[in-house]
């Protein structure tokens, strides 16, 4: 499977951005999706996790409330609509499919990395 980020960019604080990933090349609706991030200087960090239904979402806590996880199982496609942007948000953002099928979410499981896109907010 391989998946593709992209939409990302410069923004100033405070304002939004819509991130897509295109996935293609093998299953992904029985497997829950997810986008990582990756600041310099740091670890790579779970920002958000979507079941293979669509019905349970979650959130790392620096987010939550303020970026929102989709997909679309049809076209393929998982998104996430980040708002209110900080600063800190400034980081490398990656979507990635949970290793195990049918499964809950679990931030340790992900894998199949896609290429990432760059978001830089500014103060």
């Amino acid at each position: 499977v391989q998946l593709q980020a992209f939409g990302g960019g410069l923004m100033q604080a405070g304002g939004s951005l819509r991130l897509s990933c295109a996935i293609s090349g093998g299953t992904f609706t029985t497997y829950n999706l997810g986008w990582f991030r990756q600041a310099p200087g740091k670890e790579r960090e779970f920002v958000s996790g979507i079941s293979w239904s669509g019905r349970s979402t979650t959130y790392a806590d620096s987010v939550k409330g303020r970026f929102t996880i989709s997909r679309d199982n049809a076209n393929g496609r998982v998104y996430l609509q980040m708002n209110s942007l900080k600063p800190e948000d400034t980081a490398i953002y990656y979507c990635a499919r949970q290793r195990t099928p049918w499964a809950a979410i679990v931030e340790g499981d992900f894998g199949s990395w896609g290429q990432g896109t760059q978001v830089t907010v500014s103060s």
